[in-house]
């Protein structure tokens, strides 16, 4: 039995572990299944945006005409941006793949590994022991229990990479991030999209206005029901058919389509270790249990990333990476999730960062709300932005920015700007307000809506 100083299962964010571990001159192992660098660089955020792109520089060809310019698309070559995407994903993980080889005190074991004891996995025929470990397994979508589901056959976000020819109609089960980029997508490069989705707004921790926003006008360009569940598919006349349930009124309808894309969510990979015989704990949806420093319930076995299910994004298990390497070092950091972000890829995009106002109420904090529309902005009036709006949250009193929130276009790249001011160090609408903007640009709608605070009774 092979003994290592680190043990580190997962090669997406817990590279960086291994990386650190290694420089310090420590014996370490990593334990990874499927292809070396995660979800994000294999099945998720890298390849996503690699085939939005083209279906964003779609969209903007498509509205071109409300300027004057005529032009046509004479061919979407769904074939060529499908293997683009794995052309580069594949170019990244063979250079990974090679440079791991290289490493000394690095031993890499590509098989599903499990813990048979306290401190002890076993993968494959061989079983090691660590001192310390990392469980940075992350998580694989969740499929719900659609009678016939199986026998109709789907594809996940797992699978979706591997489709050649573009389907002439899709059926999306979900209403979150996945979901409604993988739409937009779809619907761009000429498929038609029916988006089904059980919550009763897509985007559902999002702020309302946003999420009916983004419902309205990605309506237009696909079929879209919310508050619906998908109970059971079937093969009809060569298309598959679902039924899905109304949560209110309990009428059923039925939908088909040439392909099933199901992204109903996320599922812990921590069934698949067994953690709990080295005694990890898993909380009531089988994530792994944390303390404000990443500890587990287990001493000297930390766990971040979507394997402990907060926030699952890469730059939030980037972020919780260092604060889990500092606690290891004996720093004894919290983990601050005040001012986390995320963008949605969608056209119109979303951003947020931090609390919608609702969550801002329930805590009890005293309010004054801001909000502005791009159309009256100057570049907003000149790209004829018909609907987007910036909507900012700030403590009444200490002017603190608490939550903010952006639908349209560039709203990833404005939202920046809040997300830093939120990281000074009282996180207050100074920096903002103080600021001189350039005029015209996109950036003077988000200082336009912290200059309209207002106290706002909900």
């Amino acid at each position: 039995m092979e003994h290592f100083d680190v043990l580190i299962i997962g090669s997406g964010s817990g590279m960086s572990i291994a990386d650190a571990a290694i420089n310090r001159g420590m014996n370490v192992a990593v334990v990874e299944s499927g292809p070396l660098g995660g979800t994000c660089l294999n099945r998720g955020c890298i390849p996503s945006k690699n085939v939005i792109y083209p279906a964003d520089v779609i969209s903007v060809i498509r509205e071109a005409a409300k300027f004057g310019i005529k032009v046509k698309i004479e061919e979407i070559d769904f074939g060529y941006i499908m293997e683009r995407s794995r052309k580069m994903i594949g170019e990244d993980v063979s250079h990974m793949e090679e440079g791991v080889k290289h490493v000394l005190n690095l031993t890499m074991y590509r098989d599903v590994g499990e813990f048979v004891s306290d401190y002890t996995m076993k993968i494959g025929e061989e079983t090691i022991t660590a001192k310390y470990i990392f469980i940075v397994s992350g998580a694989r979508p969740l499929i719900p229990p659609i009678e016939g589901l199986e026998q109709v056959g789907y594809i996940t976000s797992r699978t979706v990479w591997d489709l050649t020819e573009r389907p002439g109609s899709i059926i999306i089960v979900g209403g979150g991030f996945v979901a409604v980029e993988f739409a937009h997508f779809f619907s761009s490069v000429g498929t038609e999209v029916t988006l089904l989705s059980r919550s009763p707004r897509l985007i559902k921790q999002g702020e309302p206005e946003v999420s009916e926003l983004l419902e309205r006008s990605m309506g237009r360009r696909m079929e879209i029901h919310t508050g619906v569940e998908v109970v059971d598919a079937h093969m009809v006349d060569g298309l598959k058919r679902v039924s899905a349930v109304d949560t209110d009124t309990g009428e059923r309808s039925r939908f088909s389509g040439e392909e099933l894309l199901i992204a109903a969510g996320r599922k812990s990979n921590a069934d698949i270790l067994k953690p709990e015989r080295t005694g990890v704990e898993l909380d009531e949806r089988g994530y792994i249990k944390v303390n404000e420093y990443l500890e587990t319930t287990k001493a000297m076995i930390w766990a971040f990333g979507d394997a402990i299910g907060r926030h699952m994004f890469k730059h939030v298990a980037n972020y919780e990476t260092e604060v889990a390497w500092y606690n290891f070092l004996g720093q004894r950091d919290p983990v601050n999730y005040s001012a986390v972000p995320y963008a949605v890829f969608t056209h119109p995009q979303v951003a947020s960062v931090g609390m919608t106002e609702a969550e801002a109420r329930e805590k009890g904090h005293e309010l004054l709300v801001g909000h502005y529309d791009y159309r009256d902005t100057a570049k907003g009036a000149a790209m004829e932005i018909e609907e987007g709006f910036v909507k900012v949250i700030v403590e009444d009193g200490t002017y603190r920015i608490l939550g903010a929130h952006i639908i349209g276009p560039f709203a990833p790249i404005l939202m920046q700007e809040i997300i830093t001011a939120m990281n000074t160090v009282d996180g207050t609408i100074a920096p903002i307000q103080n600021a001189m903007y350039i005029h015209p640009a996109a950036p003077e709608v988000v200082q336009r809506a912290f200059f309209s605070l207002h106290k706002h009774e909900h």
